[in-house]
């Protein structure tokens, strides 16, 4: 039976959590971007129901 290699699972697992925290981070910046991009047509799409209504 082969031995099982530790260091090569672990490094495995380090490399899956830098690349999971990496698209969280990435995904947290493009959302911080968006905002500052969409507050300006949210009110007039918000006046426009408010009037449909």
């Amino acid at each position: 039976m082969a031995k099982p290699n530790f260091q090569f699972e672990k490094r495995q697992k380090e490399l899956e959590k830098k690349k999971k925290k990496e698209e969280k981070k990435q995904r947290k910046l493009e959302k911080a971007e968006q905002p500052a991009a969409e507050t300006e047509p949210q009110p007039p799409a918000e006046g426009e129901a408010a009037a449909a209504e």
